[in-house]
């Protein structure tokens, strides 16, 4: 048996017997598999994030899908495999972190650190979903807490420690520990998202997100240049 199932499995998309002169419920449009994959991954990911994943069954994704539950699946024997889906769809920090390398590789600091900030704000106000699955995934102590934390943080983490390291050698800044360098920067921008899209306040008109992102910077950079 799946391990999804132990929820409802009424209604496994037969058709059911119409009283007399009443047509058959329609069968959900048939759609690629492809198509319809993104479909329960975008259905899944929205209702994780606002109903945390305790609080969401699978015949709650598939009513938001407009499928049935063994459509669902169909296509994921597990629940494993829809939230590794998930992951694959939502998480963007490869993306992000090769933005920045061009300014990495050439040294330039501001460059590098308004990369990650413009990426990860950016990313995160388009489609605020992932933010709010990791954090209901933290506190609920969910097995994709993990998964979650090595995607997107760790490697964020990693990478800038590993660039504060290299001009700590070269000597363009002071000594400082390396991670919690790291740690403090991307907590200034993990706190402006928290504002923004977990306790949904909107900061004064002046405070732009280009503004922002120049005060990170500019901050930082003060703290640790030599």
């Amino acid at each position: 048996m799946s391990e999804f199932q132990g929820e409802s499995m009424l209604g496994k998309g037969r058709l059911e017997p119409s009283s007399q002169g009443a047509l058959p419920r329609r069968r959900p449009a048939r759609l690629p598999a492809g198509e319809r994959r993104r479909q329960i991954i975008e259905a899944a990911a929205a209702l994780f994030s606002q109903r945390g994943f305790g609080g969401t069954t699978t015949r709650q994704v598939a009513e938001a899908a407009g499928i049935s539950e063994p459509t669902i699946f169909k296509h994921f024997a597990t629940k494993e495999d829809l939230y590794a889906a998930i992951l694959e769809a939502k998480v963007e920090t490869e993306a992000i972190l090769e933005s920045a390398e061009p300014a990495a590789r050439r040294g330039d600091d501001a460059g590098v650190l308004r990369a990650l900030a413009h990426g990860m704000i950016e990313s995160t106000q388009e489609d605020p979903t992932l933010m709010r699955l990791l954090l209901f995934s933290a506190l609920e102590g969910h097995a994709l807490s993990d998964l979650f934390f090595q995607s997107r943080v760790a490697r964020a983490d990693e990478f800038l420690c590993r660039y504060i390291s290299q001009r700590l050698a070269a000597g363009a800044f002071r000594p400082v520990d390396p991670l919690q360098a790291a740690w403090n920067f991307i907590g200034m921008i993990a706190y402006h998202l928290l504002y923004q899209e977990v306790f949904r306040q909107k900061p004064p008109a002046h405070l732009t997100t280009e503004r922002a992102v120049d005060e990170m910077v500019e901050v930082f950079l003060r703290g640790v240049r030599a």
